[in-house]
């Protein structure tokens, strides 16, 4: 999927991962899955173990991604998502920011 234009409806969304998410190479997953479908932002892990991304993308593009963070992959364990949408304004993140691991 190609990324967002600049006249796209654009969503940003802050997400929680719980579970067996560190460790396992989620993150580095999420990044790959998230350049596949066009979303920018970032992710990180969390001191108390779990990951946290900040997504940016269009409403069909945010839904995919989060559909994918739910079912993890292999080596996780996905316990609980939490999606918070937050409204605008927002910063738009651009193509250099897809999603870098911190």
């Amino acid at each position: 999927m190609e990324s967002h234009e600049k006249d796209e409806p654009l969503e940003t969304r802050l997400v929680q991962v719980r579970g067996q998410v560190q460790g396992v190479g989620y993150r580095e997953a999420c990044v790959r899955r998230a350049r596949e479908l066009g979303v920018t932002g970032w992710v990180r892990n969390r001191i108390d173990g779990s990951v946290e991304a900040i997504l940016q993308g269009s409403p069909e593009q945010l839904a995919a991604l989060c559909a994918w963070l739910s079912e993890g992959m292999s080596a996780a364990l996905v316990e609980a998502l939490e999606v918070t949408e937050m409204p605008p304004p927002f910063a738009r993140f651009d193509n250099s920011e897809r999603l870098p691991t911190l």
